[in-house]
């Protein structure tokens, strides 16, 4: 795999290629921090995984990852510094297309580098998903039983460009909405915080992390936060779960999705938008076939047409509608 490393501090540098020399796999390609320069190599030596710094002095990280992927498709992996809150930067360069973000690995005095298991963990992640080796599997959840408490549930799953796309949907739902937006983003449990304060910008609903035993309510939005799956009770209580532990999609749309059609007793909506990997189309398929409404986004407004790429190729969708319409979709369906 073809590593790139855009990054301004040379100790820094030196860590991330020490956390890499562990793989044989793993090849730097080049290594810089100027601007034009990131372009220009971007064009001449493409890498596999773009490792990019996303607090320097002289580069702004959601500018020139809006650069990078304007000039063509690119997996860039943001770096950050865990002592510092940058989450509007962190979610503003998702939304223009990078996949995920990890803490900056870091040496300590005696030597020993912190953080880099994570780092690879990232890499080993993306890798499977650019090879298509997804294990999605159903989570072992009880059959229903009883009539659930009604409320209007909108399911949401997203990836990457995820960020910017629920912006531009909750940025038109109005605080009035009687229905409980549950959205499951590809983001760690440490980054999933920083995006429901970050989206509080954007919507006139309260969002909140999804708490363990929790009841979805109308009116309000809910972003699973744990690195553990989220699913529906048989009780119709909000739940998470390691299982199934084999797969990388964590938390999986998919495992939250099927949850639903098992467990919750009404028909409402399901969308999948933009994201990498086919995460969240199986189902989408499945809450269909259950009488579910369900909207893929389309491919002009899909940062990466990976996600509701599947679900059309899979029929899954009732509806494929851009960003912009998707919000329009949801109220005349509550209505």
């Amino acid at each position: 795999m073809k590593i790139a490393i855009v990054n301004d501090n040379e100790l820094e540098i030196r860590v991330l290629q020490k956390s890499l020399s562990g793989d044989k796999d793993y090849v730097i390609t080049w290594c810089t921090a100027d601007f034009n320069e990131v372009l220009k190599n971007v064009k001449s030596n493409k890498p596999d995984l773009i490792l990019l710094k996303l607090q320097m002095p002289n580069v702004d990280g959601p500018a020139i990852t809006k650069a990078i992927i304007e000039d063509g498709p690119a997996a860039i992996l943001l770096l950050t510094d865990s002592e510092n809150n940058h989450s509007g930067k962190i979610f503003e360069a998702m939304g223009y297309g990078a996949l995920d973000v990890v803490n900056m690995p870091k040496i300590n005095e005696t030597g020993l580098i912190h953080g880099q298991d994570d780092l690879i963990k990232k890499i080993e992640i993306f890798r499977k998903l650019v090879n298509y080796h997804s294990t999605i599997q159903n989570p072992n959840i009880p059959k229903p039983s009883g009539v659930k408490r009604r409320t209007r549930i909108v399911a949401i799953g997203s990836s990457t460009g995820g960020p910017k796309a629920l912006s531009q949907i909750f940025e038109n739902i109005p605080n009035s909405t009687e229905a409980a937006f549950v959205i499951v983003q590809h983001v760690d449990a440490q980054f999933a915080s920083g995006l429901a304060d970050w989206l509080k910008n954007y919507s006139k609903l309260p969002v909140s992390i999804v708490e363990n035993g929790e009841v979805p309510q109308n009116g309000r939005i809910y972003i699973a936060g744990t690195n553990d799956h989220l699913y529906l009770s048989q009780s119709g209580t909000f739940e998470y779960s390691p299982r199934p532990y084999e797969n990388h999609f964590r938390p999986s749309v998919d495992v939250f999705f099927n949850s639903l059609k098992q467990n919750w007793a009404f028909r409402d909506t399901a969308i999948l938008l933009t994201g990498m990997g086919n995460d969240g189309a199986k189902g989408l398929l499945e809450l269909k076939k259950a009488g579910w409404h369900t909207i893929a986004q389309d491919e002009a407004t899909s940062v990466v047409y990976g996600m509701p790429k599947a679900a059309r190729d899979l029929d899954a969708a009732t509806e494929i509608l851009s960003i912009t319409q998707i919000a329009e979709s949801i109220l005349k369906l509550l209505n």
